[in-house]
């Protein structure tokens, strides 16, 4: 079987790992394909991790060590990986900040903040002094400057997923910023909805009762791996990996999707308000 170029393990804990599981597989003579017979999981998925660019979820490294017969060693080893954390973000978001990258779709319902994918620096700033207002200056701005890479996804030379966020009526109208930053921040949403980067809606205050009024919650769906379901509190997140309860929470944004407005409608509602922010009003409703 051809060897693929080497991997320098030397670089970070998941590139160590990735090219131990690499070496083993290939000492054992298995493809990719035959390797991951009877998991979840596509080639792509288990060369991402052989190269260090995506984590070993659990599952796989307990297939691997079946396997392979390492004896629990990748089992073992998976928290190693988890730990290995980048600068910028709790460590409750790695999962996430590396499905972003590989996810086919995203879909956010945000009744609190605008999504970390949306925000703009301003914003950002304003949500990290709220959350650790004791923070030092480059402590906040070490967060600020991870925030604004993860947009990267959005442009044209990298893999742009198929994004969709829904937004409360109150993120538009109950501004956290002076007004010429909160015209500018929805100004980024328009910026990003013309160039076909993202769809958005609004979801009036006049909508009633809907699903997901208890929380924030992001769906991603991948080529080659199982969808995950995501939700955030304050200090903490959760990431729900189980199929069944994933389409349930798949089936409540449906739901919500259909009270919500219209792509187009939003976009003009969301135009407005920022054309309002800019000429020093504060808009009291969208309607």
């Amino acid at each position: 079987m051809a060897r693929g170029k080497d991997i320098d393990g030397s670089m970070s804990v998941p590139t160590f790992y990735g090219k131990e599981l690499r070496w083993k597989r290939e000492a054992a003579g298995l493809s990719l394909e035959a390797f991951l017979e009877g998991s979840f999981y596509g080639k792509t998925y288990l060369s991402d991790i052989e190269r260090g660019e995506r984590r070993m979820p659990i599952d796989l490294a307990r297939h691997a060590d079946r396997v392979l017969g390492t004896d629990g060693f990748f089992e073992r080893h998976c928290e190693d990986v988890r730990k290995a954390r980048r600068a910028g973000h709790a460590a409750y978001f790695e999962k996430v900040l590396e499905a972003e990258k590989h996810a086919l779709v995203i879909e956010e319902w945000c009744p609190m903040l605008f999504p970390g994918l949306l925000q703009t620096p301003a914003y950002a700033r304003a949500v990290v002094l709220a959350a650790v207002p004791m923070s030092l200056d480059e402590e906040v701005e070490e967060r600020v400057s991870a925030r604004m890479a993860r947009a990267d996804l959005f442009e044209a030379d990298h893999h742009t997923p198929e994004y969709w966020v829904i937004l409360h009526e109150s993120l538009i109208t109950d501004s956290i910023l002076p007004p010429e930053d909160m015209a500018a921040q929805l100004d980024r949403i328009v910026e990003l909805a013309e160039r076909r980067r993202i769809t958005s809606q609004v979801l009036l205050r006049k909508c009633g009762a809907h699903p997901f009024m208890t929380g924030s919650a992001k769906i991603m769906a991948f080529p080659d791996a199982p969808p995950l379901f995501y939700t955030e509190a304050l200090h903490s997140g959760d990431t729900i990996d189980d199929p069944a309860l994933v389409k349930e929470y798949r089936r409540s944004y449906d739901r919500l999707r259909a009270v919500a407005q219209s792509p187009e409608a939003s976009l003009d509602l969301i135009k407005a308000a920022a054309e309002d922010y800019r000429n020093g009003k504060r808009p009291d409703r969208l309607e």
